[in-house]
């Protein structure tokens, strides 16, 4: 279960063997303990990944409890296995190496990330770190052992151990290390077995920099000739790197596009079969193609369509990997026919030490800008700051406003004569501009919104855009007006209440469309929800409920009357539907979400659940918004859309309405609304 990503399962069963094999004096309880601390080290790996996947601090320091509860818990068990196999050599080895890896890499992580002044934390990385030259020793004491493994599991074994070694600054323990992975090497050129050779020569590729380059062509040539993507996706990361770090451009582009190439053939099975903890992204994937380009916009007259399908397809991988899922069905926003409405589509790029914005307009040509990201993240940081205020309401609008100002002279208005002067901007964000609404960007005199309709996507891919026919204006309500059972749920948003005023709404959207179904609190439950969307072909769905996006997709949930809903069980809940082009959700509201605090990629776990919904479109809120100026928005909304108006232009002149009230003119009630997907 273990080796499937069924980790809970997994401990659950050897816990229980465990017991069961005590009571019977069964010689085989060393194997069971190990098999036990390979489990909790796998649930101490997966938090880890996690941690550093999620922004919010809130969260964060949650998973730092848990990181700390695992790594401990696996030593512990580690430590157990090593007493109890003094009769089983090989067993006690194995132990002793997970405990030294595990050492070195939970002392790295409290060093490099969960160390911010907790003496706590301080005082358990001292005494790891004093653990880990008596485990370095305790292998060296039993490395006789080693003889007595067969060739693969030697080979690996040793690999292991060479790699532990290599990260304590101590040279000595490095020319050791060096030793090992040789003599894996020995080892592996007795076998037929091409994936260990190719590890072992990789492995000595990283040991020993002045060889590197040899070891990673051999090793990549192995690991090609056995069609083994997994392994040559890292040779070629590797070279790529080496080769960018040698002014060798044109032979490392090469290298970058192949690693990528070889992601996109395994992401699928990986995440498909569950094993996250063996997907580390973003340290070990998400870098190739940044670096990829970086390098190709180094270039004088730099290739911008390869960097566009490139920033494409790493944030399709950024999808599917926090969904956990196969492969997304999306097209590219490059093969959809022309379209009637003008349009630009605007990538704006994060690459750490520069922020590039590429504008692709209608007769497909592009303009490409850069600027210095330290002139432009402190605008961004304090335009989000000011947006995820709880406060917001009432904070004064020159606080707005001049983030938004800064941020559309820096971004926008370098491009801004190659835009047409209306139409639809399509914004293909990264990072944290995923958070930020671009209707609210201000030109000194008017927002963005004021001249285009905007919309959003993730990676520049959606569904095939289609407008909502006039015909098919059906759709299913759900709203919850009063408390209920599942805000007391862990996951679900802190400090929210009910929504009494969604009675409104929902009487707004019921006038607008046609034959509508409405399940009203107690009836809005998650049993209720899957079997009418299932049962019935509503191409509409509303829902209003409190939501929450998060960068945790435990944490990105909508709330039943009954329950929660994840992120990853709102695919369960559809799994029933038919998902041809012609049962699509067309439109998918959710009228009463938030960002979680902190949360710099809102559009993340939106673009998540219009994936898992199978919505063409998806509109939803930043933040918890005044339920009067959203059914006032919604009325609107629906009734230009109900006219035959696009989306993103009916979601405009709805917002526009709200922006013209002077009631409602704050950007608190008509700036939160975001359009994800198909704009038509």
């Amino acid at each position: 279960m273990r080796l499937i990503g069924k980790l809970d399962e997994s401990k659950v069963v050897l816990a229980k063997t465990l017991s069961i094999a005590g009571q019977t004096s069964s010689v085989d309880n060393h194997e069971i303990l190990l098999s036990l601390a390979n489990t909790e080290e796998a649930i101490y790996k997966h938090a880890r990944n996690k941690y550093y996947e999620v922004e919010e601090a809130d969260f964060k320091n949650e998973i730092v409890d848990l990181i700390q509860q695992q790594a401990l818990k696996s030593l512990e068990l580690y430590q157990q296995v090593n007493q109890v196999s003094a009769n089983y050599p090989v067993t006690q080895l194995k132990s002793q190496l997970h405990h030294l890896s595990l050492l070195i890499d939970f002392e790295k992580c409290l060093t490099a990330e969960l160390n911010s002044g907790n003496p706590k934390l301080v005082e358990i990385r001292n005494q790891i770190q004093q653990q880990i030259q008596p485990s370095v020793n305790r292998v060296l004491k039993n490395s006789s052992t080693f003889s007595q493994l067969l060739a693969i599991q030697l080979v690996y074994a040793k690999l292991n151990f060479a790699n532990s070694l290599s990260q304590i600054p101590d040279q000595q323990l490095r020319s050791l290390a060096i030793e090992y992975g040789q003599s894996a090497l020995q080892t592996a050129k007795s076998t037929s077995n091409q994936r260990i050779k190719s590890y072992s020569l990789g492995t000595l590729g990283k040991l020993q920099p002045e060889k590197s380059e040899a070891y990673f062509v051999k090793a990549l040539s192995l690991a090609q000739s056995i069609q083994a993507e997994d392994i040559a996706y890292q040779w070629q990361q590797q070279l790529g790197n080496l080769y960018n770090k040698q002014g060798r451009a044109k032979e490392a582009l090469t290298m970058y596009k192949s690693a990528i190439d070889n992601l996109a053939q395994i992401r699928d099975s990986m995440l498909s079969s569950n094993v996250d903890i063996q997907f580390f992204f973003q340290e070990e994937v998400e870098p190739v193609y940044r670096d990829y380009m970086k390098l190709l916009l180094k270039d004088s007259n730099p290739n911008l369509e390869e960097v566009i399908q490139t920033n494409e397809r790493l944030q399709t991988a950024q999808l599917e990997n926090f969904l956990k899922c196969g492969k997304l069905d999306l097209i590219s926003l490059n093969e959809i026919p022309d379209l009637n409405s003008a349009y630009g589509i605007i990538n704006i790029i994060d690459l750490d030490e520069t922020i590039e914005v590429i504008l692709q307009v209608k007769d497909r040509s592009l303009y490409h800008y850069s600027i210095e990201a330290n002139l432009v993240k402190e605008n961004v940081n304090d335009l989000l700051w000011s947006l995820q205020d709880q406060k917001l309401a009432t904070i004064d609008v020159e606080q707005i406003l001049l983030p938004s100002q800064a941020l559309y002279e820096k971004l926008i208005a370098p491009l801004a004569s190659y835009l047409p002067a209306s139409g639809t901007l399509i914004f293909i964000l990264d990072k944290s501009f995923q958070s930020i609404p671009m209707g609210i960007l201000y030109d000194g005199k008017n927002y963005l919104l004021e001249h285009y309709s905007i919309a959003a996507t993730l990676g520049s891919r959606i569904r095939s855009p289609k407008p909502l026919s006039k015909k098919r204006f059906t759709a299913l309500i759900a709203a919850l007006s009063k408390p209920s059972p599942s805000l007391l749920d862990r996951n679900a948003p802190k400090g929210v209440r009910s929504l009494p005023k969604t009675f409104e709404e929902v009487k707004d959207v019921q006038s607008q469309t046609q034959s509508s179904l409405t399940l009203l609190d107690e009836k809005f439950t998650s049993l209720r929800l899957e079997q009418e969307i299932n049962k019935n072909n509503f191409p509409i769905v509303h829902i209003s409920t409190h939501g929450q996006f998060s960068s945790d997709p435990l944490k990105t949930v909508l709330l039943a009357y009954d329950q929660v809903i994840n992120i990853r069980e709102f695919d369960k809940l559809l799994k029933g539907k038919v998902q041809t082009d012609a049962d699509a959700i067309e439109l998918l509201v959710l009228s009463a979400c938030q960002t979680a605090k902190g949360n710099k990629r809102s559009a993340l776990g939106m673009a998540g659940v219009a994936a898992q919904a199978g919505a063409r479109t998806t509109i939803a809120t930043l933040w918890l918004v005044d339920a009067d100026s959203t059914a006032l928005l919604m009325e609107e909304f629906y009734k230009e859309l109900k006219n035959g108006i696009p989306k993103a232009e009916a979601l405009r002149l709805a917002q526009l309405t709200l922006m013209k009230n002077p009631k409602y003119a704050h950007h608190y009630y008509w700036a939160p609304f975001l359009l994800v997907g198909s704009w038509l």
